[in-house]
């Protein structure tokens, strides 16, 4: 008798899809707000999803490339105010 299912190909790709979405929202609204945080977030979580073979890699890559604009924009303002915080 086993309680719990096997981890199936199909499990796996629809946490790799979770991932990828997950990526493009912490990257689309680290852009805004907690963009040190965010970011990294949305690289690891954006790397991982294509690891696993999502199927949304296009999610997964514009989380990639949010999560990296997450960390220039943060850059650019660290620049120019000479801060590690940013604000409007």
């Amino acid at each position: 008798m086993q309680l719990t299912a096997p981890a199936t190909r199909r499990t796996t790709a629809r946490d790799a899809d979770g991932m990828a979405v997950a990526a493009f929202i912490l990257g689309l609204v680290g852009i805004l707000v907690l963009n040190l945080f965010l970011g990294p977030i949305a690289i690891a979580l954006a790397t991982t999803a294509l690891w696993r073979g999502t199927t949304r890699k296009g999610r997964a890559y514009l989380g990639l490339g949010l999560g990296i604009a997450d960390l220039l924009v943060l850059l650019a303002f660290m620049q120019a105010d000479s801060t590690v915080s940013w604000s409007f």
